[in-house]
């Protein structure tokens, strides 16, 4: 289970550092309060995975200091462009999750993969992008 968990981990470490990003980026109020928002609540989900790897006498590790975006976010365009991708990539994290959980950790699991697909969707609906929903969120494409 700690795979999975160190996976979600990274996952959730990497969406709060790029939301600093996209943050910036946004100019409109509702979309950096948005932004904000999901940002809050990957720290809450990074916190509550790195008390569950503790409580499995695992180490986390450090996190990287800085990650390397996947293109230069320029504009608002690229910065929802740049969320879509972040929230597809939490949901996938939080996908192998579910198989290595029970109980409430998985109805933890679940809410964080679900929480990441209706962000990416209305990420997308901002960016007007379409579809707005993916077949099977947090499965890879």
């Amino acid at each position: 289970m700690n795979a999975q968990l160190a996976g979600a981990l990274s996952a959730e470490e990497a969406a709060i550092y790029a939301y600093g990003v996209i943050g910036v980026k946004l100019a409109v109020k509702a979309e950096v309060t948005e932004a904000r928002a999901a940002e809050l609540e990957h720290r809450e989900r990074r916190d509550w995975l790195v008390s569950k790897i503790a409580e499995g006498n695992a180490s986390t590790g450090p996190a990287p200091a800085g990650y390397e975006l996947p293109f230069p976010v320029t504009d608002r365009a690229k910065a929802l462009e740049l969320a879509i991708r972040i929230e597809d990539g939490v949901a996938q994290s939080w996908r192998p999750v579910l198989g290595a959980t029970r109980d409430a950790d998985r109805t933890t699991a679940l809410a964080a993969m679900t929480d990441a697909a209706v962000r990416a969707c209305r990420w997308r609906r901002l960016a007007a992008v379409t579809p707005l929903t993916m077949a099977f969120p947090g499965q890879a494409t």
